[in-house]
């Protein structure tokens, strides 16, 4: 067998009928949303990456200075033979992780976009001549059917995405995830911290513009995939904090009053002046609550790594 091979099992066309449904659901509801998941396009991707390297944008350092300084602790407490990561896009930061679990055989990537699966599979088992990569196209929010691999295996979910979801929505997919593990199984979880107002929105509303372009983009999505007639420059980033739900809000409001057209869809949307579409929800999280969701889904927070500054926090967890 290949060290690297890619299993489908999103259909062709998942994608388009996925971004068909969620604009037609978002748009026609109050108030209007669109999940942040259609900011990543190529562009999206390429802004993204301009983010993580602004000065204000802390999350992606944080995690990382983690992962230099504990990689070791948590390879030991996993003692995994097989690291699958849900969301892996480049695998960059999943490297570290490689480099310390010195008993892996197998690593698993999932994630939407093929061809950054096949990029990072093709470079990983270069520079690991003994690491089998099985790569896997799949919507890690849906069901997720895993390759048979070797136990134990580590489940690595980084970078904050949980944050993404709604409570509700959070504990359906952590769920999920214990249901893909087993005993001796563990849960590798990045989420970032609750910290002060100004902090969290100043990393979601950079002085060089770089998220309000990045924001804007999801327009530009629905408008070269479905036709659409958005104009970015109709509306204004927002980001705020919802102290309340201890959330930050990325929202795109209208300067004025306007129709949007989305033949794809035979959809009209009116918007009036000042009114909000919600693009993402990015959930801040505390020690006590992560433990509390993880066990209300089945599973036992272990161990908790932050980094110097306690703005993120990685957490091992295993079945219980």
């Amino acid at each position: 067998m290949s060290p690297f091979q890619i299993s489908r099992t999103l259909p062709e066309d998942a994608t388009d009928a996925a971004l068909r449904a969620d604009v037609l659901r978002g748009l026609t509801t109050t108030p209007k949303t669109l999940p942040p998941k259609w900011f990543y396009d190529a562009r999206g991707s390429e802004l993204f990456e301009r983010i993580t390297e602004l000065p204000e944008y802390y999350p992606t350092r944080a995690e990382r200075e983690i992962l230099v300084d504990r990689a070791g602790d948590i390879a030991r407490a996993a003692d995994a033979r097989t690291l699958v990561e849900l969301g892996s896009g480049s695998s960059e930061k999943t490297r570290l992780l490689l480099d310390a679990l010195t008993g892996l055989h197998t690593y698993v990537p999932v994630d939407v976009s093929e061809s950054a699966l096949a990029q990072a599979g093709h470079a990983l088992i270069a520079e690991r001549p003994g690491l089998d990569v099985h790569a896997l196209i799949a919507d890690f929010t849906k069901e997720v059917a895993l390759p048979g691999t070797p136990g134990p295996r580590l489940l690595a979910f980084l970078g904050g995405t949980i944050g993404n979801l709604l409570p509700s929505e959070r504990a359906v997919f952590l769920g999920s995830l214990r249901a893909l593990l087993s005993p001796g199984d563990t849960l590798l979880l990045g989420t970032d911290l609750v910290k002060d107002e100004e902090t969290l929105v100043r990393a979601y509303d950079d002085a060089a513009g770089v998220t309000a372009l990045f924001n804007k983009n999801v327009l530009a999505v629905v408008n070269r995939e479905l036709g659409a007639d958005f104009d970015p420059g109709a509306f204004d980033h927002v980001a705020l904090w919802d102290a309340r739900n201890e959330w930050i809000e990325m929202r795109l409001r209208s300067r004025a009053e306007q129709t949007v057209k989305i033949p794809a869809l035979g959809l009209a949307v009116d918007f009036a002046p000042g009114e909000e579409l919600r693009t993402e929800v990015s959930a801040k999280f505390r020690e006590d609550g992560v433990r509390a969701e993880l066990a209300a889904a089945g599973l036992e927070l272990t161990h908790w790594w932050t980094d110097g500054a306690g703005r993120f926090a990685l957490s091992l967890s295993t079945v219980r």
